[in-house]
């Protein structure tokens, strides 16, 4: 293991919130491995590069000798994390949860080191516990406590209902981290609040209470909101190399800092200059190498060659102008182009992989498309391409 203040140097690269420096550092002056907890809630199939940034985090804690503990949240998320909505989160039922669960794990084995990972399921203890424990456990908390986070405060002002199962969401996350006894806690920034009744709790039940670590949350390909698959504006881990790269070459040039930080282990003064002193063009490329390698090793390069083939070199001819609201779901936008006569035909070349915008294959019949000036729209196989103008 590195000496304690370097260790801390490095794990505190790319984190927001840390409760407390202090503790941490304590923790690792010890020169025992720390648990380090980390629960994902397999509520969706796929996993994209936002969530990416904080399982990052946790390999970095593997990588300087620390216990990873992935919990998969497969009880949890039959409740539904309440964290960041605006209303009840719908519940999943069993067999969805299951199905996600298992690509999960696959997934998160494209940044963990599997091997030296412990992953454990929340239904383990939380299915099993008697109800009176679970009223003991809550007793230790107050609504009033609860109601200190924002979502919370909000929905309770604006009269929006808050269901008491959401209440419960947080009392068995906080519970996972008695359980599983963490020295550290990691998540979004959106889930500190989460981290911290954790801390309490551990407190409360006489354990050394667990240090919140928290990342930010990434921006996606639009340069503004979240990274998010409902937006269109992810990358998944899972897409083919090609895709990955495209995709990377799209985003805003004043993102690529935040995403050279939080999704490569380049060193902070080379990122500096690869932001600053490189032509964008170049320094987006390294980047889109960088993320391609960390999933696809080896690919990176061929993934560039194609997209250079295709969008450097002339491969889309005579693109027509087309209109579009600056946002527009995908169906709407391909009837525009007048080429499929019916929403239905529309849908077709959507599913069958006729449809792509700078390169990158558009299949989610929901995708919703941010409309910016000389974006490309291919359409169908005999490749009708669009120069997309916002407009009306």
């Amino acid at each position: 293991m590195k000496p304690p203040r370097e260790q801390l140097r490095d794990l505190l690269r790319g984190t927001v919130n840390v409760h407390s420096e202090e503790e941490l550092l304590r923790k690792l002056e010890k020169g025992q491995p720390l648990r380090v907890k980390l629960g994902v809630d397999p509520s969706s199939p796929d996993i994209h590069l936002g969530h990416t940034v904080v399982l990052r985090k946790l390999r970095q804690f593997q990588d300087h000798g620390h216990q990873a503990v992935l919990i998969i949240g497969d009880f949890t998320a039959l409740v539904g994390d309440p964290t960041g909505k605006k209303k009840t989160r719908p519940q999943l039922t069993p067999t969805e949860v299951e199905a996600n669960a298992k690509t999960y794990i696959e997934q998160v084995g494209r940044v963990l080191d599997t091997a030296r990972v412990e992953i454990v399921r929340n239904s383990t203890w939380l299915k099993a516990l008697p109800f009176y424990e679970l009223v003991k456990i809550a007793a230790t908390m107050t609504v009033a406590r609860f109601l200190e986070r924002d979502d919370f405060s909000k929905r309770l002002k604006e009269g929006v209902p808050i269901h008491l199962h959401e209440f419960l969401y947080l009392v068995m996350q906080a519970y996972d981290s008695v359980v599983v006894k963490a020295d550290v806690e990691l998540g979004g920034t959106d889930q500190l609040f989460n981290l911290m009744v954790g801390r309490d709790l551990m407190r409360d039940s006489g354990l050394e209470p667990q240090v919140a670590l928290t990342t930010p949350i990434l921006t996606g390909l639009d340069g503004h909101d979240k990274m998010s698959k409902s937006l269109g504006n992810h990358i998944g881990v899972l897409m083919d190399p090609f895709e990955m790269y495209s995709r990377v070459m799209k985003i805003p040039d004043p993102n690529m800092k935040e995403w050279y930080t939080l999704l490569t282990g380049l060193p902070m003064d080379e990122i500096d200059r690869l932001c600053t002193k490189m032509h964008p063009k170049m320094a987006k490329d390294r980047l889109g190498r960088e993320i391609v390698n960390g999933f696809h090793a080896g690919q990176a390069d061929e993934a560039a060659a194609e997209w250079d083939k295709r969008f450097s070199k002339g491969e889309v001819v005579d693109p027509e102008d087309l209109a579009a609201p600056g946002e527009i779901g995908i169906i709407d936008l391909v009837v525009r182009t007048k080429i499929p006569s019916s929403k239905g035909d529309a849908k077709r070349l959507v599913e069958q992989g006729g449809i792509e915008i700078d390169g990158q294959r558009i299949t989610d019949l929901k995708a919703v498309i941010k409309v910016r000036e000389g974006m490309i729209l291919k359409v169908g196989k005999k490749n009708r391409f669009f120069k997309l103008n916002p407009g009306a």
